[in-house]
């Protein structure tokens, strides 16, 4: 049985090749080094479209901890790569794309020559330790590839990766001394103690088994692995350096740091040695599993059962090229190109597989599930991607979009809480950020059709978390309407998306009849007015004595009720009832100066220097696009009398924030959300409201796209007159009759059919 269907994962997957064969070429126009250097968060290693396995240099090994305090140069590795470093010190397994906050990084690999050295070194004193250093004139970073050189060993080390499968290989000089070198300490946001046990088992001369647990953002996390080697070491050994305990067993008898086949310890480093001839290349396949050493090899030998490394470079290129194929377009120039389909790259890097080749998965109950019917996903960053990455889902992935929601929903029948998906990966709740942002998402799908699911049980999994009293402050704005500063901290924050959320929950349960939830979230979805202080204009925190917090700053983003963000910003967060905000904030004749001199004003640094996700790089006037909370802020101007202000805020974001360099995104990419806004935005439309049909019209800065629908259909954007200076739209024609509103339907685009934008240097005004 088991026979048969790796037979038939083999035959798809070829398969799958062949039909990607006569899809364009679109691997020149991604550039995974964009976003490694600042704060952009991305990594440049190798990894398949949503793959568990993500290969990547990591370039330096700084401590979460220092002086018993957060050390904040840590930040700048939540995805372990800078481009200002010049040393490597390896290449490690799993990484977060573009996040604000960091884990992982299991499982280093370092292939080294000379005398065997087993500890990292410093980026100060590199020959202290087995790092390496390199340029970047010898760096290449393509998908589904990544090679330099490192200067020290005078190695050249390559990676491709399959979906549960990173593929190592190491062109070696002459010498006696080769080894490599595997590291399980290393790990991103690491601490002396976030390694809970580590196990290796040399199975033969050419095969290692083993597992990694760990602790941090999620607290029960076990990794299994299965590493191949294409030549056998000739010898072998490890270092334990984890504290001494009272009692250590009668292990002692035995020489277990030589050519000892069982490595087990918190804090474990292993080499295997080799003697290579010059120009040799010594190959690797590293498998990863949620469920165990036999889940790996089964990865392996599944995805990939040979030792061709060329040809999973073509097939991995060729899955990337099938992908970002999805939508063609033609921009102004190859720089965009560039911009476009690097954001669409970004964007499908995650949510990232967890589950074997055969649905085998560790579920949040610690216990082994199988995913029937669907693949099981994790890496949810809700608080982010609920905005525009899983709407961008629900057009080009919606097949993938359905699957990661049945994973939510699997997450939630194993919830001792009942509740669905806040921020997890692998197994764990981490409880990151506020909200209930499943809600949006699973929303989403169910209004635009896009629910191959029990849409009523999932219903039902979205009232149980909104009315989940012990969480975050729900109780206090179930029993008051708002939340209390007092109570919970980023309290208007909490509200305002909490708001947002019931709205999402009312607009499902009238779509499936239950209008008794409908009227409950219906009400509740309008506390958003609780917490606005009309003698100011501004959202504003209330106590929980129903008066408002009166030691108060609007720009300042420290203790002022909200999280990541100021008044200005997420005073405007009322994404389910732009219109009803617009006049509670006093009508046009209020609203759009007030809309104006956001992106025009001046925000001193010190108003933002407390929130390390908000940088300068990222700050249009006080418009903060390098993070999530004000995404939809520039398309408001469609509720007002003057549209065409959207039109020509949304051009000048897409030129000052995304740029074809190594410094190129304005904030963290945030797992593909920084990118989805980009994608829609360049495309001239963007979802405001998710949950809602409806897209907002802005400005196109394609000339042409073509999205190729799941349903088989096309969808065409083109924008007449197209240039830098015609950002303003005159008129919009949906398959050939004149727009009369400022938005198109998810119908609209997946009926197919042609939108065309005419473009010109002056807005229309009437």
């Amino acid at each position: 049985m088991k026979k048969t269907f790796i037979s038939l994962l083999i035959l798809l997957q070829s398969t799958a090749f062949a039909q990607t064969k006569n899809t364009p070429n679109l691997i020149p126009f991604v550039k995974p080094i964009i976003g490694t250097q600042k704060m952009g968060h991305t990594f440049p290693g190798a990894t398949v479209p949503f793959g568990m396995v993500q290969l990547s240099p990591d370039t330096d090994t700084l401590s979460y901890e220092k002086d018993g305090k957060y050390n904040p140069d840590m930040y700048r590795y939540c995805a372990g790569y800078q481009y200002d470093d010049r040393t490597i010190v390896g290449f490690s397994h799993t990484h977060f794309s573009g996040t604000g906050h960091s884990d992982l990084g299991d499982f280093l690999i370092m292939p080294t020559t000379g005398a065997l050295q087993l500890n990292p070194g410093t980026a100060n004193n590199p020959a202290g330790g087995y790092r390496s250093a390199f340029s970047h004139a010898n760096e290449l970073a393509e998908p589904a590839y990544y090679k330099v050189k490192l200067d020290d060993h005078n190695i050249t080390a390559e990676l491709t990766a399959s979906n549960r499968v990173g593929f190592h290989q190491y062109t070696f000089p002459a010498s006696d001394q080769s080894h490599i070198i595997l590291d399980l300490m290393a790990g991103i946001y690491n601490y002396e103690n976030k390694n809970v046990w580590t196990f290796v088992r040399v199975e033969n001369d050419t095969l290692i088994t083993g597992y990694r647990q760990t602790t941090g953002w999620a607290r029960t996390r076990t990794v299994y692995f299965a590493m191949s080697f294409s030549k056998p070491f000739y010898q072998y050994g490890s270092q334990n350096n984890s504290k001494k305990e009272v009692y250590r067993g009668f292990w002692g008898r035995f020489d277990q740091a030589h050519n000892f086949p069982e490595m087990a310890g918190r804090q474990l480093r292993a080499y295997f040695d080799f003697k290579t001839t010059e120009g040799e290349k010594i190959k690797i396949k590293f498998a990863l599993s949620p469920v165990s050493t036999e889940g790996a090899l089964l990865n392996m030998r599944t995805e990939i059962p040979h030792w061709n490394f060329e040809q999973v470079k073509q097939e991995s290129q060729a899955l990337w090229n099938k992908e970002l194929s999805k939508v063609t377009v033609e921009m102004l120039n190859a720089d965009e190109k560039i911009n476009f389909y690097t954001g669409v790259y970004h964007a499908f890097l995650g949510p990232t597989t967890y589950m074997d080749v055969d649905g085998s998965y560790k579920g949040l109950d610690q216990n082994i599930h199988k995913a029937n019917g669907f693949t099981n996903y994790t890496t949810f960053s809700l608080w982010d991607t609920y905005r525009a990455l899983h709407p961008l889902f629900n057009v080009l992935q919606p097949k993938r979009n359905a699957d990661m929601v049945q994973s939510m929903l699997a997450h939630y029948d194993q919830s001792v809480h009942k509740m669905l998906p806040v921020w997890s990966h692998y197994a764990n709740e981490n409880w990151c950020m506020i909200g209930y942002h499943s809600v949006p998402v699973i929303a989403d799908a169910v209004m635009k059709g896009n629910a191959p699911f029990d849409a009523m049980k999932a219903l039902e999994a979205c009232a149980t978390t909104a009315r989940h009293k012990s969480f975050d402050g729900i109780g206090y704005y179930m029993e008051q309407g708002y939340v209390p500063d007092d109570k919970s901290s980023s309290s208007v924050s909490k509200t305002l998306e909490y708001a947002y959320d019931d709205w999402c929950i009312a607009q499902m349960a009238k779509k499936l009849n239950r209008m008794d939830l409908y009227e409950e979230f219906s009400k509740r979805a309008l506390n958003y007015k609780n917490v606005y202080d009309a003698s100011i204009g501004f959202m504003r925190p209330k106590l929980s004595n129903g008066s408002f917090k009166t030691q108060f700053d609007v720009l300042s983003t420290h203790n002022q009720g909200f999280i990541e963000g100021n008044a200005w910003n997420y005073s405007l967060y009322v994404p389910h009832d732009p219109a009803a905000m617009i006049q509670l904030m006093g009508g046009d004749k209020r609203f759009i100066p007030h809309l104006d001199s956001l992106f025009t004003m001046d925000l001193p640094d010190k108003f933002f220097a407390e929130t390390e996700d908000i940088t300068r790089d990222g700050i249009i006037g006080n418009y903060v696009h390098g993070n999530e909370p004000a995404h939809h802020v520039a398309y408001l101007y469609n509720w007002t009398t003057q549209p065409w202000k959207t039109q020509d805020r949304i051009r000048m974001i897409l030129k000052k924030m995304y740029h074809p360099t190594p410094d190129g995104l304005g904030g963290n990419d945030d797992c593909g959300q920084m990118s989805a806004w980009y994608i829609f935005s360049s495309l001239g439309f963007y979802p405001v409201c998710p949950g809602s049909e409806q897209y907002s019209l802005g400005s196109p800065a394609v000339k042409t796209a073509s999205i190729q629908l799941e349903n088989g259909k096309v969808f065409t954007i083109e924008a007449k007159n197209q240039s830098d200076k015609n950002v303003y739209v005159q008129k919009v024609l949906l398959n050939g009759k004149p727009l009369t509103q400022h938005y198109i339907t998810h119908s609209d685009i997946m009926n197919g059919g042609n939108l065309v934008f005419y473009m010109a240097s002056k807005p229309v005004k009437k």
